[in-house]
């Protein structure tokens, strides 16, 4: 019988008060049978054989260069008329990843599953099948792959490996960054290509794709890409920028 594995979709409207509809998020992921995922799964493979990231202090140094030169736009207005098709955006840098990296996400974005204590026995009590034991036999929480090697190889990753959805922010700070406080970003795209596991850097890049109007707004289409420090794919995506006049 093969292995058991559905996309999950989300969709979220949201709203102001007084009851407009200010945006809209659609996402989706692949749930997949972990041991089939760790035996046949073959997108990790090349990363499982890699060894460990380990950085110099040049290769540091080019990295932290690029968080000191980042561009934040803000107050000073870029101009529609000024952007043309095929103009770059400043790279930017996210990394070297670290546990404390995702774990300092999850905090922050509210993790549904990162509970102690009462809380715990709580949501395991409520959601039988949601504790999976950990080696010293304890029920504990599937987001655990996030910042524990052993369970991360369990799933068929390389190691202890980021959020998804911190790569979708990423690629909106990105554009945020670009147009500036005078721009608004109308739509955001992102897939996810693989996971960044710890030690992984990542590199996004985008390139101005169309330039339009759209009942009298001004808009900018700009398509992204980011890599790791091998060149290796980990997220894609496109955006859509409103500019002033």
């Amino acid at each position: 019988m093969p292995a058991a594995r559905f996309q999950q979709v989300y969709h979220v409207d949201f709203f102001n008060q007084r009851g407009e509809k200010v945006a809209a998020a659609d996402s989706w992921c692949f749930r997949t049978d972990r041991d089939a995922a760790r035996e046949t799964g073959t997108k990790y493979k090349e990363a499982r054989a890699r060894a460990p990231e380990r950085y110099s202090d040049e290769q540091l140094a080019k990295i932290f260069k690029l968080y000191a030169d980042e561009e934040v736009r803000g107050a000073t207005p870029r101009y529609w008329n000024d952007v043309q098709v095929g103009d770059k955006l400043p790279t930017m840098v996210k990394g070297p990843m670290t546990v404390t990296g995702f774990i300092g996400f999850a905090q922050g974005w509210g993790g549904l599953y990162i509970r102690a204590n009462k809380l715990a026995w709580q949501q395991h009590h409520k959601h039988a099948g949601l504790g999976i034991k950990n080696r010293f036999g304890i029920p504990d929480c599937p987001e655990r792959v996030h910042w524990e090697e052993e369970f991360a190889h369990q799933v068929g990753a390389p190691g202890a490996y980021d959020y998804g959805p911190e790569r979708c922010s990423w690629l909106t700070h990105h554009l945020t960054n670009w147009q500036g406080d005078a721009g608004f970003l109308r739509q955001s795209h992102c897939k996810i290509r693989r996971h960044n596991p710890e030690g992984d850097t990542v590199f996004i890049n985008g390139t101005v794709t169309r330039k339009y109007e759209d009942n009298r707004a001004r808009l900018v289409e700009i398509s992204q890409e980011a890599v790791n420090q091998t060149g290796e794919v980990s997220a894609v995506g496109k955006g859509v920028v409103e500019l002033p006049l």
